[in-house]
């Protein structure tokens, strides 16, 4: 017996070595991949950067550990490392052209679209060429398209090209079905983000910014295209009207939207061309993933610090479980890294990069204040991206200077509250009786048993008001307004980034680039080099953030219901949220 307990224990002992050697093994090979695949490109001559467009963007994509171990790119685009790819591709002798390939690509704004075509250009003009292909163009990937030297098409592809139209949608009716109301309190004629909830159609308010930023993007697009391929704006509104989409792929070439129609095997015969290769040569190529490790210029002079902010405001990770995989500003992590930047003595200016749709007042409050001790201290540039609008705007406002793109959606200076009565569902479908004992006169406030009575609204909406004046005094301390002339750009009207230039809510139409030599100049800088903040989340992190239950099935929720994900959500964790809200429609879908 003594020999058996022995033997069992020697097994026992001998598996517990394996599977210690086997994971020793299995680490040192993941460290082993991780330091392959970030180990430094070595661009070879005469090489095309292929510029893949399919999957999402986003404004800054963290890295995907799995992915690296493929040597794949991941599947949501950084517009940061897009728009480095391209800078370095532009500054790189070996890299000879780009070479796009269209494909299902979203992007996060027609602002971000905006960036990268500025990017594009910017690498022609080093003397450089561009060859664009897709079997279907969409007009996202078009409009990228377009500042090609050569667009070629598959002779049985489209170009979808027919104009841009919102189509917000509301669930009141379907709420109502379940016995739901939804009790709002709001200061802004165009405050438009509780309609989805509260109404049925668009309020006249809401109509007319919308048919504003609208038509504001799509001519925006149509003027770039008209330079780029040298087509009049009225001719390329008529092919949008008559459904160019459709029609045969040789008018594209008569139509002056495409040059060449050519199959997908035949594209590397094009490419070996602009490269002066023999047919039977190979192609040396570099694409988004290569990219990230080929070397930067040296740096040089100063530090800038570009602090990334996108995302809904939240008070606290814990507090809003709104969309988990997806990134979040909270407000106070924010506020304390950009107290540490204002210490940093190393650091000579700051660039806050926005990109959100706001979220949390509170929150957003905390991070005007840390701006204000940040600001006192070094200069501070806002770049806006997408979208920097409500809680967004509120934390941009005290700047020393704001850089927006022509298309970003920004202002919608307004707050308001949304409060969940569910007393019909109770009470009436579900038979849930209520009965109460209170100590004061509104110990029952926010009790599902009943809706808010006159009272209780009106202290909400006193609550609301003061909020609001508190946001409008910020963006007139912000921008040297006086709160009156606020009071006319606000009510929660959005404008875009060309609109807003007008009447003072920012300062320059540009990108990332724009806010960088601003930045570098009102602190003197002659010479500089940026470094990112906060930094991105170490490959740990990132592995079992790929592997949680909750990442995988949100993400595949998300994939399911599309733009309906984001108010369902909503909904879903609605006593999660701050009461007061700073914040726009949760989607803005431009088509």
């Amino acid at each position: 017996m003594k020999d058996f307990f022995k033997y069992v224990l020697a097994t026992v002992v001998g598996l517990i070595l394996f599977f210690l050697v086997f994971m020793a093994l299995g680490a040192m090979s993941l460290v082993g991949m991780i330091a392959s695949g970030e180990s430094t490109k070595n661009v070879k001559d005469n090489t095309v950067f292929v510029l893949k467009l399919d999957g999402t963007m986003d404004e800054r994509a963290e890295s995907n550990i799995l992915s690296k171990f493929s040597g794949q790119a991941s599947e949501a685009i950084g517009l940061d490392d897009m728009l480095s790819a391209i800078e370095k591709a532009k500054d790189n002798d070996k890299i000879k052209g780009i070479y796009i390939e269209a494909g299902s690509f979203s992007p996060d704004s027609y602002a971000s679209l905006q960036a990268i075509r500025k990017a594009l250009l910017d690498f022609k003009k080093a003397g450089k060429w561009i060859v664009a292909y897709g079997d279907t163009y969409t007009t996202a990937t078009y409009y990228l398209a377009s500042t090609a030297d050569k667009i070629l098409i598959n002779p049985q592809g489209t170009i979808d090209w027919h104009g841009m139209a919102a189509q917000p949608y509301f669930l009141k009716d379907l709420l109502g079905k379940f016995g739901v109301k939804m009790q709002l309190t709001k200061v802004g004629t165009y405050k438009s983000a509780p309609e989805t909830y509260t109404s049925d159609h668009m309020s006249d308010a809401n109509r007319e910014q919308v048919t504003a930023y609208v038509n504001g993007i799509w001519d925006n697009i149509v003027s770039d295209v008209s330079a780029s391929r040298k087509v009049s704006k009225e001719q390329l509104n008529l092919y949008a009207d008559s459904m160019l989409t459709f029609c045969d792929a040789k008018e594209y070439i008569t139509k002056k939207m495409a040059d060449k129609l050519v199959y997908a095997d035949e594209v590397k015969d094009e490419v070996k061309a602009l490269l002066k290769l023999e047919k039977d040569d190979d192609i040396n190529q570099v694409n988004l993933f290569d990219m990230g490790n080929v070397k930067k210029k040296k740096n040089e002079g100063e530090e800038i610090a570009v602090y990334y902010a996108y995302g809904n405001i939240v008070d606290s990770n814990s507090s809003s479980p709104l969309e988990a995989g997806s990134h979040l500003i909270v407000g106070k992590d924010v506020a304390k890294d950009l107290l540490k930047l204002a210490d940093d003595d190393d650091v000579k200016a700051v660039v806050l990069r926005v990109n959100s749709g706001g979220g949390s007042a509170y929150a957003s409050e905390q991070i005007w204040h840390a701006m204000k001790q940040l600001k006192a201290k070094k200069p501070v540039v806002v770049s806006m991206g997408g979208m920097a609008a409500s809680g967004g705007y509120y934390i941009s406002a005290p700047a020393s200077y704001i850089v927006a793109e022509p298309t970003t959606i920004t202002g919608s200076i307004g707050i308001f509250g949304l409060i969940p009565d569910m007393s019909e569902l109770l009470t009436q479908k579900l038979g849930v009786k209520f009965d109460e004992v209170k100590t004061n006169a509104n110990a029952g406030f926010g009790t599902m048993a009943r809706p808010l009575n006159a009272n209780e609204m009106a202290m909400l909406n006193t609550y609301i008001e003061r909020g609001y004046k508190l946001f409008r005094s910020r963006v007139a301390d912000g921008r040297k307004m006086s709160t009156e002339d606020v009071e006319k750009i606000a009510q929660g009207r959005v404008w875009l980034g060309q609109d807003a230039l007008k009447i003072k809510l920012v300062d320059e139409l540009g990108g990332l680039e724009t806010a960088l030599e601003k930045a570098a100049k009102l602190a003197k800088l002659e010479k500089y080099h940026t470094y990112s903040y906060p930094e991105k989340a170490d490959w740990m992190s990132q592995l079992m953030n790929e592997t949680t239950g909750d990442n995988y099935l949100n993400s595949k929720l998300k994939a399911t219901l599309g733009e309906l994900y984001m108010p369902f959500m909503m909904l879903k964790h609605m006593n999660h949220h701050n009461a007061v809200q700073a914040r726009i429609p949760y989607v803005i879908q431009v088509e």
